[in-house]
């Protein structure tokens, strides 16, 4: 009777720090899972559903044009006011969304992270896909609202897209920061939502950047969503407005370092979330 050796598993010392890039895309069924399960949660046992996604920016977009046109008499960009307002809100909810879903995305994913090894980079980039699915039923509202007021772009819609991303990675770098630092100071998650309601008014939503001071201009385009906005709005009008290279410029510039830093920072203390969360 013949005898096998058993099969020997070798864990070798930092296998995983090694492959951990290629296990991202090895992984990747379980970012779909995530993704997939979080649009699911996020509308099941609500009375309207995905009504939801149109109803917050269209009320916004009513009171912000309401009091920014009507009462403060603040000028548009040669469009509509609820065109505006609405052009804004569209990529100022995709990157609020995005960061307030990324930041507790570790904490609420806590029984999942304490039992099994996967990439963590993986639960707060799969967050990021609620928001989007957000963004698209609400474009769709932003197409009838530019029909109705007869606001009709050019070839500037193509560039779309691009401004989209950019609002995405805005919100992943600042999420990916938060999300690390909620496991080990449990208070920033109170600090998100003052984030998320400071920053509506600090970015050009209810009104356009033109009317910022130029001195002031270098300074406030630091907030990566003034580029964004402004680059999308742009693109809704037809062009029919100066290309905001320098805000896009500094946006750019704010999101990679953003988006480094927070990636260096989680690398760094992801070790730890399994003991800590």
């Amino acid at each position: 009777m013949s005898s096998h050796a058993p099969t020997e598993l070798i864990i070798e010392a930092g296998h995983t720090e090694r492959n951990y890039w290629r296990d991202l895309f090895r992984y990747r069924e379980l970012f779909y899972f995530l993704a997939w399960r979080d649009v699911l949660v996020r509308y099941k046992q609500t009375v309207i559903g995905i009504l939801w996604a149109v109803l917050r920016p269209l009320l916004t977009m009513l009171v912000f044009t309401f009091v920014f046109s009507r009462i403060a008499k603040l000028p548009a960009e040669g469009v509509p006011y609820p065109v505006m307002v609405f052009a804004a809100m569209l990529p100022w909810q995709l990157f609020a969304t995005s960061l307030t879903e990324g930041s507790g995305s570790l904490i609420n994913n806590a029984n999942l992270i304490s039992k099994v090894y996967f990439p963590r980079l993986i639960v707060p980039a799969s967050a990021v896909i609620v928001s989007f699915v957000d963004f698209a039923i609400s474009m769709v509202l932003l197409g009838i609202l530019m029909a109705i007021y007869g606001v009709w772009s050019g070839w500037t819609i193509l560039l779309l897209p691009v401004f989209t991303v950019l609002a995405l990675l805005a919100s992943a770098g600042a999420g990916i920061w938060l999300a690390a630092l909620n496991v080990k100071y449990r208070d920033f998650r109170y600090v998100v939502p003052f984030i998320v309601q400071f920053g509506l008014y600090l970015s050009p939503v209810g009104f356009s950047s033109n009317i910022v001071p130029e001195k002031w201009r270098l300074l406030y385009s630091l907030n990566p969503m003034v580029g964004v906005i402004d680059g999308f709005r742009w693109s809704i009008n037809g062009g029919s407005t100066v290309f905001p290279a320098e805000s896009l410029l500094l946006s750019l510039l704010v999101v990679t370092a953003l988006l480094a830093t927070g990636i260096w920072y989680f690398r760094k203390t992801e070790r730890t979330f399994a003991d800590v969360i």
